[in-house]
């Protein structure tokens, strides 16, 4: 087992596991296993059983569905530090979407034989997880409110504001800059939109002076971009 993967900090950088213990962490380690994925490797498709959770180390994966017109609906991108499957792991359906390697990816892979036991025999840990699913049904509700609610310039500024927080937490500085993986295409699958709107809307944005584009690098000012995510109403 890698120095990484018995490190108590690794462990604990993952929301789920957060709150566990010193002997929950140990134990949750010494279940994974090492896997490295080339890529354009599929990990799993939609439909398969959902029998183990995966824990990124490095790479980035996609998780994406195919319409019934043959076209990809990007949901988002997993990258180091994230942990994703265990939704099926936890309620026992099959996967609800496709994950594919975009980059070469390591990670840890946890077994849903084990990690059920594991939280079966430490109430503790069970209750630390349903906190966070909790969290995540309440982030999806947010994402669908801000689908439904808004136009797509708020959508975008709501975008890049939640990115934002990701790196900065809540207390966002005045100024700050992205650098962005995702292409234009990626962003319109997770916001609901065409590339071409979203396209518009991120041009709003710099005519509107809350962005600004260079060498790839976005310099978001965070005042003007929450004005747009959150336009008063007439």
């Amino acid at each position: 087992m890698s120095e990484i993967n018995k490190s108590p900090a690794f462990w604990r950088s993952f929301p789920i596991f957060e709150e566990f213990d010193k002997d929950a962490i140990e134990t949750l380690a010494s279940l994974a296993s090492h896997r490295k994925w080339a890529p354009g490797t599929v990990i799993f498709q939609r439909g398969d059983e959902g029998n183990y959770m995966i824990v990124v180390v490095s790479g980035r994966i996609k998780l994406s569905l195919i319409t019934p017109q043959g076209r990809e609906l990007l949901l988002r991108h997993i990258e180091a530090g994230a942990l994703f499957g265990e939704m099926a792991v936890l309620d026992g359906h099959p996967r609800s979407a496709d994950a594919t390697a975009i980059s070469a990816t390591e990670g840890y892979v946890i077994s849903k034989k084990a990690f059920m036991e594991f939280i079966t025999h430490r109430p503790p840990a069970a209750e630390a997880i349903m906190r966070y699913l909790c969290t995540l049904v309440r982030d999806t509700t947010e994402r669908l409110e801000t689908i439904a609610l808004y136009d797509l310039n708020a959508r975008v500024a709501r975008f890049f504001i939640a990115t934002l927080k990701q790196i900065h937490g809540d207390d966002l500085p005045e100024s700050a800059n992205l650098r962005l993986m995702l292409s234009q295409s990626d962003i319109a699958g997770i916001l609901g939109a065409s590339r071409p709107k979203v396209n518009r809307a991120i041009l709003a944005l710099e005519e509107s002076h809350a962005i600004k584009r260079s060498d790839g690098v976005i310099t978001c000012h965070v005042e003007r971009l929450q004005r747009i995510a959150e336009p008063e109403e007439d």
